[in-house]
């Protein structure tokens, strides 16, 4: 017939419903593949959580521990020079605060935690803070001088910055230079 009717239980009147179960499969089949992935990425999601959580869960904890650290620093930094008739106590005292402080810094970075010096790098605004300028010949402008306390990391991530004092050109090389230009044509 011509007119569009189709006959149901006929071959044509099964044909469309053959494509659209096609099409439904393929849809469902779309939606599961996009739901896998989805699931996937929630998994990964949580697990990179999980890890962070693990990793910086100690920070405050850290921040406190590099205090006492910096603190021992500076204690044996505030013991005198040794000298030859130095009595044997003030030597043995000053050898075991130094390995005291070697084993301490040792278990932090065991554990994530580390101290850089920055002294002779270029200034880095995201790990060192400025807490003055000098004029240094031989150094390039920006580049750390003088650490007054190092860089403190949790597992890459930035605890404590260090504070520096940062190259800054003389006044003499700072001064703009005048360039004459002959424009005579």
């Amino acid at each position: 017939m011509t007119d569009g009717y189709v006959e149901p239980g006929s071959p044509e009147d099964e044909k469309p419903e053959i494509e659209r179960l096609i099409d439904e499969l393929a849809d469902m089949r779309d939606r599961w593949m996009r739901s896998e992935a989805e699931m996937a990425n929630v998994r990964a999601r949580a697990a990179r959580s999980i890890e962070e959580t693990r990793d910086f869960a100690v920070q405050k904890f850290a921040s406190d521990v590099v205090e006492t650290a910096e603190n021992l620093r500076r204690g044996l930094d505030s013991l005198p020079a040794a000298t030859i008739v130095e009595p044997k106590n003030i030597t043995g005292l000053r050898a075991g605060l130094g390995e005291i402080e070697r084993s301490f810094v040792n278990m932090l970075e065991r554990n994530g935690i580390k101290r850089t010096d920055p002294t002779g790098t270029a200034f880095t605004p995201d790990l060192h803070q400025a807490v003055g300028e000098q004029e240094a010949s031989g150094y390039a402008p920006g580049t750390v001088l003088q650490t007054l306390s190092p860089t403190w990391t949790l597992n890459g991530r930035l605890l404590r910055p260090a504070m520096v004092v940062v190259a800054k050109l003389s006044p003499e090389k700072a001064k703009p230079t005048t360039v004459h230009i002959d424009q005579t044509v």
